[in-house]
């Protein structure tokens, strides 16, 4: 079927023609960057969209249900791209990344990159040995003989530390007991001057008497773990030399599988997938993304590409960071080398990034104000501070600076997102702002915000626990990584439901860059994005986040003072 209308004859089994054909003002007039990071192109969208309709369809392939994506694993990028047909038709190809439900092909999609033959020459034998060298690295692991050598010698560690233990705490009462004594001694007035310094000296003897004890216990310790250690370390340097080969087999392979990837552009050249990358070393998966197998076909096969988009569909991946049906740049860390190169030949535009919105200078809404502090609600789009790249100034720092030119000490104790509006509290002078600092790092501020989130959530209250942490390959975005995480903690509790969203409550506590955001997105959270959510969820007219309340101590006059500003939503 085409996108939109009746049978076709199809440009081949991967093209689908749009029905009704695009008009020529409907088309772009240069490629647009797959690095964008605003949405893509509409007619881009349009193909994006009638992929969308078959997945809600439930059918992937013949066999092959949509539904395997809304397992824990997660979902899945797919990519659609429109181009031109050899004979002239406007339509465009549809591409999954990496592998589904451990298929590289699916009718209706286009195929890898990779040489086949080379590879399935490659791949079964090389994949084999492998997994013999993992199982005989796991099976000496888990030997018997290891494991009755690693008992002995916690065992040994075990019995040394109850040793030590003991015999310290004999010396402690030892050292106690002459302490007692020393000071008997200073006290007693009928001993000589002799008798005073020969029961010092007894006293002193006793003292050395204990430390050599300790030495010669040490010793003996040092002597059990010299018979023991040279045999676990043996074992250890085994293990570690088996862990060496496995590694550099799985380099061989990789590179080896890397070289099956012959990787066109639009001026007709071709170049070794491992030629474009620095170091030679391509990042795992590398050309195997929806965008790179998209403009590869597109390219051999004769058809002129148009506009590229990218979306996810099925449930979040573990960390986070994804939600079904919204687009997505392409990922820069594995297509940043690879797709520049594949789109030369092409008039292709710059990448447009994310804008920070311009708000008319019509003056803060001030909540609270004494000589001490300022409490402000900040509006939706206006940055709390300006940007690191001085790009944009505009800010409620700037703002409240630019009320008082003369202050130069006012200082935010604390900061909203770009997106979400609320109570901001700024210090006027160092003293007021360390004291704040003081609160907001003990957990003394007590902080409401107020969000609409997508779908009704399961339950009425609970608590959201999970560590997080920057993106490093997507920044700003923040993911779930139990690892390498910082401690992220959200209370929250039900306010409302009403067509199919939820009304939250969220009590924030800490203070992590996006934790609402995520602990709403996140399934181990309430599973549902902030309405209007870019980052999280699917863009709206704003991001329906809230700092609604804010309670802290007043620095100055030792009094609790407790702010509210209703949402503007």
């Amino acid at each position: 079927m085409s996108a939109g209308g009746g049978p076709h004859l199809a440009a081949g089994p991967w093209f689908t023609p749009f029905e009704p054909q695009p008009l020529a003002d409907e088309l772009p007039e240069r490629f647009p960057s797959p690095f964008d990071e605003g949405a893509p192109h509409a007619l881009a969208c349009r193909a994006a969209e009638w992929l969308q309709h078959e997945l809600r369809a439930g059918q992937l392939a013949p066999g092959l249900p949509a539904s395997c994506l809304d397992t824990t694993a997660g979902g899945k990028m797919f990519g659609v791209l429109a181009v031109r047909a050899p004979d002239g038709r406007l339509g465009f190809l549809r591409a999954f990344s990496g592998m589904l439900e451990g298929r590289w092909d699916l009718p209706g999609f286009v195929p890898p990159i990779f040489i086949r033959d080379a590879r399935e020459q490659l791949e079964p034998s090389g994949e084999a040995l492998v997994k013999r060298l993992m199982a005989r690295e796991e099976a000496f692991r888990q030997s018997p003989e290891r494991a009755a050598l690693l008992a002995e010698h916690d065992a040994l560690v075990a019995r040394h530390a109850e040793a030590r233990a003991a015999l310290r705490a004999t010396h402690d009462a030892r050292k106690k007991q002459r302490h007692a004594r020393r000071a008997d001694i200073a006290a007693s007035a009928g001993l000589s001057e002799d008798a005073r310094r020969a029961a010092v000296h007894a006293l002193d003897q006793e003292s050395r008497r204990d430390k050599a004890e300790l030495r010669r216990l040490e010793a003996e310790h040092d002597e059990a773990r010299r018979t023991l250690s040279p045999q676990r370390a043996r074992m250890e340097r085994r293990l570690r030399a088996m862990e060496r080969l496995r590694r550099i087999v799985c380099r061989a392979l990789m590179r080896r599988l890397h070289d099956t990837y012959v990787v066109p552009n639009a001026r007709g050249e071709r170049r070794r997938l491992r030629d474009l990358y620095a170091g030679d070393e391509p990042p795992s998966g590398a050309a195997d993304c929806a965008g790179p197998k998209l403009l590869a076909h597109a390219l051999t096969q004769g058809f002129q590409p148009l506009a590229l988009a990218e979306f996810w569909w099925g449930a979040p991946p573990p960390a986070g960071g994804r939600a079904a049906g919204a687009y997505y740049p392409a990922c820069k860390d594995k297509c940043g080398p690879l797709l520049p190169y594949m789109l030369e030949g092409l008039s292709v535009a710059a990448p447009r990034p994310f804008m920070v919105p311009t708000l008319p200078p019509r003056p803060l809404d001030i909540v609270f104000e004494d000589e001490w502090l300022v409490v402000v609600d900040k509006p939706e789009g206006l940055l709390s501070v300006p940007a690191k790249d001085v790009s944009v100034e505009d800010s409620v720092l700037a703002r409240l600076r630019a009320r008082a030119p003369g202050a130069t000490g006012t200082m935010l104790a604390h900061r909203l997102d770009l997106d979400t509006s609320g109570l901001l509290v700024a210090a006027k002078d160092a003293r007021t702002y360390a004291a704040l600092q003081r609160q907001f790092a003990g957990r003394e501020v007590h902080k409401r915000y107020v969000a609409w989130v997508e779908g009704n959530v399961r339950g009425e209250r609970g608590t959201i626990d999970f560590p997080m942490r920057v993106d490093l390959d997507d920044r700003p975005r923040q993911i779930h990584d139990p690892v390498h995480g910082k401690p992220a903690v959200t209370e929250w509790h039900v306010l409302e439901r009403s067509q199919g969203r939820t009304k939250v409550a969220l009590f924030p506590l800490t203070g992590r860059t996006h934790q609402l955001r995520v602990h709403a997105a996140h399934p181990l959270g309430l599973g549902a994005p902030i309405v209007g959510d870019r980052l999280y969820g699917h863009p709206g007219s704003r991001l329906h986040l809230h700092a609604e309340a804010l309670s802290f101590q007043h620095p100055a006059t030792g009094q609790r003072l407790t702010l509210e500003r209703p949402a503007p939503f």
